[in-house]
């Protein structure tokens, strides 16, 4: 800032100034720790300031801090000091897991000037030679406290902390003064700094909610690797290490599983026990049956309008023009309502009921296998006592209520041979039950299996079935495969056209039909086949005389001998096709070479096979076409 020019004196610009730059500077060593200090306090102090607080802190600590020496040191036994308290040995049992460091190497500094082995063998003490004299054991405190990583071990299983859960009975009674204490004694695992307070009977329900969001996701810190039974320092070898290793690690785990658990039942526990719980579940199913209610207010109201507007209507249109009193409409309203009432009571009535003889069953259930335990199953040995638990299971699944109540009056009032003797009696009567319904349903099943029978397999509406309609069915079936386009009514259209008998039928006749024949025995199956078989056999080795064939052409004759009479397999059906696509109609001498190309047929046997396959297309479009045009009608 510049000075005030006096009256005397004369202000002159010599120059003008350089542009500001902004130069970025980062603090370094002690100067960034102040920074950082400052950054997180969100103050602007200098770091002479923070040494002074610090140290004055300090101080204030060491005015305070005082020790507490232990009782029962010099009894300590130093090959055990794995089941010491270390907090103890060095005089620390108030202060414990907030100790700081400063405190331990302080409290460590007293105890080592008033109990080390010189200064009490200058005392004229006697002094125990090597590690078996107690001043080992404060040695071991300072050592597992100093290190950060075993001072935490050490912490996680403190002897003087208490791992109890409250019950839910202390819990119901004064929940937050029993579970307050408990949840902050709990909190010091926690893996994160802001642990949420359990609150009180105002808390709102985003504080409730965000309380037990915490508990159920908690991050617990603490591990259990100071219990470890065997130290791997101890191994003499790679692969014992590694096995003490191994096992260490499974105990952490199971004593982990164990900590987490607890921390679970205790938040359950709170939550089942939470009075503001109970309330935000009230409000909100007051909310609900409020809003329900007004939604059927509100279609009730919609529901009398509609009526009075149809009565008015009606009203009109025979000439009586006025609106319908309130007085009528209230009326017809507490009616229905009374009506509607009067139905919703009768039917929760009779779900009481029913709830109320299910729950007198399963009690009467639950007695008779309590007391059936009880005198063993009336059996000597193992298997009769098997067979007679199944027969009680039996009984228990079949019995009615008042059956039950009886023979439970019998077994709680009879003596054992009385009890066994009415459980026997319940059985061969239960038994005998299952046996005539068994026999009845057996019967059935025979009855209905002759109907169908008799009416040859469900379909046709009592319509004959020869064995030419079987063949024919059967021909068909494998004619139009499935996925053909209205098959069955192809199927039933391709009968009606080349059946002999004269009978017409529909689709639903050819799969009534076509279903029994599926669930006919394999050997009936073989029968038609042998049967379907002889016929085709017989058409293809003797042809009737016919005008058509009487005067055999020369083109079927051109080989001079009877042909091959041998069905026709796949293999041929497959060369036969190729070589009709490999010789078409313009080629000289087509027959000859399509014959040479399906070895072991002639040149007839082609010819007669390929009008077959001309025939049989065209009865199948023929079908098709019957059917398409059925449809578009």
């Amino acid at each position: 800032m510049l000075l005030e020019a006096r009256d005397d004196e004369e202000t002159v610009v010599f120059t003008t100034t350089a542009a500001s730059v902004q130069v970025q500077v980062e603090p370094v060593g002690r100067w960034f720790e102040a920074y950082v200090k400052r950054r997180n306090r969100s103050t602007s102090t200098s770091f002479q300031e923070l040494e002074e607080e610090e140290e004055s802190s300090e101080e204030e600590e060491d005015e305070e801090f005082q020790l507490e020496e232990y009782p029962m040191l010099r009894t300590l036994d130093p090959k055990d000091w794995k089941n010491q308290d270390h907090y103890a040995v060095l005089g620390l049992v108030h202060l414990r897991y907030k100790a700081t460091q400063k405190q331990i190497k302080a409290a460590h500094k007293a105890i080592v000037l008033k109990h080390h082995p010189d200064k009490r063998k200058a005392a004229g003490e006697q002094i125990v030679e090597g590690d078996n004299d107690y001043f080992t054991c404060i040695t071991k405190a300072i050592e597992i406290l100093s290190d950060p990583v075993k001072r935490r071990a050490f912490d996680s299983v403190d002897p003087t902390f208490d791992n109890a859960v409250p019950s839910k009975s202390e819990g119901k009674e004064n929940f937050f003064e029993v579970f307050a204490p408990v949840f902050d004694r709990n909190a010091r695992w926690s893996s994160k700094k802001h642990v949420p307070k359990l609150g009180t009977m105002e808390s709102t329900f985003e504080d409730v909610d965000n309380f037990y969001s915490f508990w159920y996701n908690f991050d617990s810190w603490r591990e259990f690797s100071y219990l470890d039974e065997e130290e791997k320092e101890k191994a003499e070898c790679r692969d014992e290490r590694r096995w003490i290793e191994k096992q260490n690690r499974a105990s952490r785990a199971q004593r982990k599983k164990e900590e987490m658990n607890r921390i679970r039942t205790l938040v359950d526990t709170a939550y089942s026990c939470d009075p503001r719980i109970k309330k935000f579940k009230e409000e909100e199913k007051a909310r609900k049956e409020s809003e329900k209610k007004a939604k059927a207010d509100a279609k009730k109201r919609e529901q009398e309008e509609k009526e009075r507007m149809l009565s008015y209507a009606h009203r009109s249109v025979f000439g009586v023009f006025h609106r319908p009193g309130r007085q009528e409409l209230e009326a017809a309203r507490l009616l229905k309502e009374k009506e509607e009432e009067e139905a919703k009571q009768a039917a929760q009535q009779a779900k009481k009921e029913k709830e109320i003889q299910k729950k007198a069953i399963k009690k009467e259930r639950q007695k008779l296998r309590t007391t059936c335990k009880n005198w063993n199953y009336f059996a000597d040995n193992e298997a009769d006592s098997v067979k007679m638990m199944e027969e009680v299971e039996k009984l228990c699944d079949r019995l009615e209520l008042i059956s039950l109540q009886s023979l439970n009056e019998i077994l709680a009032s009879g003596s054992k041979d009385d009890s066994k003797a009415a459980v026997e009696k319940q059985v061969q009567e239960v038994n005998a039950q299952l046996q005539r319904e068994r026999e009845a349903e057996v019967q059935a099943r025979q009855a209905a299996r002759s109907a169908e029978q008799a009416s040859g397999g469900g379909g046709g509406g009592g319509k004959g079935w020869n064995e030419d309609d079987l063949q024919l069915l059967i021909k068909a079936v494998n004619l139009f495969p499935a996925g053909t386009n209205a098959r069955w009514e192809v199927i039933a259209n391709y009968m009606n056209l080349h059946s002999t008998s004269g009978m017409k039928r529909n689709a639903k006749d050819v799969i009534n039909k076509a279903k029994n024949l599926q669930r006919l025995d394999p050997l009936q199956k073989d029968e038609i086949n042998r049967k379907a078989f002889e016929k085709f056999k017989k058409e293809h080795t003797s042809v009737a005389p016919t005008v058509d064939n009487a005067v055999p052409s020369e083109r079927f004759d051109a080989s001079g001998t009877d042909g091959n009479t041998a069905a026709w397999t796949t293999e041929e059906q497959k060369l036969l096709e190729q070589a009709l696509k490999t010789y078409p109609v313009s080629t000289p001498e087509r027959w000859e070479k399509i014959a040479a190309a399906v070895p072991g047929r002639s040149k007839k046997d082609c010819m007669k096979r390929y009008k077959e396959l001309v025939e049989m297309v065209k009865a199948k479009k023929a079908a098709q076409e019957q059917v398409a045009a059925k449809s578009k009608k």
